[in-house]
């Protein structure tokens, strides 16, 4: 059975369209994978060209009010802004809930703050990866 994630931010526009897309890419045959906006703004056409020059297939991906999954249970429910947190809290039906902070490559000029945020996010997602191979496994 696959394990559900929700990746949370506020606008779901950049970091977590990034990490719904490479969760998927790299374990999606063990991931059910979503991400969602506390405030959704539209997904940035630079996540999309940052996603294609790293070979992460970007099909499928829009941005989604947080309140789209209220209700639902996630094994793993991470934010991935500092806001996003703050105004998520504790998420209802979160197995896990995890925080990691990046920096909005919007904030920034130009094409470069994208592929630094992916390449961030997706180093991070190899750290997660290794650590849940090592946990036991549920009958």
């Amino acid at each position: 059975m696959k394990k559900r994630v929700l990746f949370l931010c506020t606008g779901n526009s950049a970091r977590s369209q990034m990490a719904e897309a490479l969760l998927r890419h790299l374990a999606g045959d063990r991931f059910e994978v979503y991400s969602a906006g506390t405030r959704p703004e539209g997904v940035d056409p630079r996540t999309i060209e940052a996603l294609a020059r790293f070979n992460v297939d970007s099909s499928g991906l829009c941005s989604k009010p947080v309140s789209e999954f209220t209700g639902q249970p996630f094994d793993y429910v991470i934010t991935l802004c500092d806001k996003a947190s703050q105004e998520c809290g504790t998420f209802p039906g979160a197995g896990q809930q995890l925080h990691w902070d990046f920096e909005d490559p919007k904030s920034r000029g130009g094409l470069k703050p994208f592929d630094t945020t992916l390449k961030e996010i997706n180093d991070r997602l190899k750290m997660f990866l290794l650590l849940k191979d090592k946990e036991p496994r549920q009958p």
